[in-house]
């Protein structure tokens, strides 16, 4: 089994136990959710969620996977990233990580940093409450976007 299926499958078993701790069922639906989400690196939003479900679920509603999306954050299976103002994008990766994001074709990817882990937060942050996590978000072009003209480097 490959790394990234085994990945998956425990990923997938801690879906059922999280579930079941919370209190809420098994569906189908959910599990074909939650699967995208850990099959897509890119941090989907809902709407993409949708569009690929819908291929296996043919009766399923973008309310649904918004619901759906929004009741796995609520019991602690995913996170979510940006701002509120914008579409907002379902992390499953609930380790200590950080994400690097285009600016020009909006792809997000994890990436890890001790360094980054270990900040420390500073005075103001302090004066405004207390920190319970740090999550470090870098903007820029990705390899991507440069290599298709996109941006002109330097």
């Amino acid at each position: 089994m490959k790394n990234s299926n085994k990945k998956q499958a425990q990923s997938l078993a801690n879906f059922k136990i999280i579930c079941q701790d919370a209190g809420v069922k098994c569906t189908q639906q959910r599990m074909k959710i939650y699967s995208e989400l850990i099959q897509n690196p890119n941090h989907p939003d809902a709407e993409t969620v949708y569009k690929k479900v819908q291929n296996q679920l043919a009766n399923i509603s973008l309310d649904t996977v918004y619901r759906t999306l929004w009741l796995f954050k609520d019991i602690g299976l995913i996170t979510t990233i940006g701002p509120s103002r914008e579409r907002t994008r379902f992390d499953p990766n609930l380790k200590p990580h950080h994400h690097f994001i285009c600016t020009e074709c909006g792809l997000i990817l994890d990436f890890n940093s001790e360094q980054m882990d270990t900040l420390d937060i500073h005075e103001s942050i302090k004066m405004i409450g207390k920190a319970g996590s740090l999550q470090v978000n870098i903007q820029g072009i990705c390899r991507g976007c440069e290599i298709n003209g996109k941006i002109i480097s330097d």
